[in-house]
């Protein structure tokens, strides 16, 4: 998987998105779009619905209810992880990463536009809070189902 630079303050939910499906920010926030949800609402990062009705538009599945993190080893090979979990007006609030494990390595994948990388292994520095698995899609077109790219 390949790193997606949020271009919004508050895209994360929408860059993870868009690495788990394989297409750009642009394409991802122009579906979000679509489906009703924007960058300036609060619950794109207060809430695991809107995000998972995007990974559902593309193809994708996450779980519905988080699982506490408990250890880099328990996660399962593909994730979305809550970490920088904080409330703000009494609501939780979090910013959204990918963490992915291949034959290779394991490594999370940072949306923040300030990362000097997006691809991290500082495990010591990131303190998620909870994880949603992922099961990715077969097909792997990066468009949403029943879309297809025109030549």
């Amino acid at each position: 998987m390949k790193p997606v630079v949020q271009a919004d303050r508050t895209g994360c939910g929408i860059a993870a998105v868009a690495v788990l499906a394989g297409v750009s920010y642009t394409r991802a926030k122009a579906v979000a779009a679509s489906l009703g949800i924007f960058v300036y609402e609060r619950s794109l990062w207060s809430e695991t619905e809107p995000v998972q009705r995007l990974l559902s538009r593309f193809g994708l599945r996450a779980a519905r209810t988080p699982t506490p993190f408990c250890s880099w080893a328990d996660l399962p090979d593909c994730a979305l992880l809550a970490i920088k979990w904080h409330r703000e007006a009494h609501r939780p609030c979090w910013h959204w990463v990918v963490f992915v494990r291949d034959r290779k390595r394991e490594y999370v994948l940072d949306s923040k536009a300030s990362l000097s990388t997006h691809v991290r292994v500082d495990f010591g520095r990131m303190q998620p809070k909870w994880f949603l698995p992922v099961r990715r899609h077969s097909h792997g077109t990066g468009h949403p189902p029943g879309r297809r790219r025109r030549k």
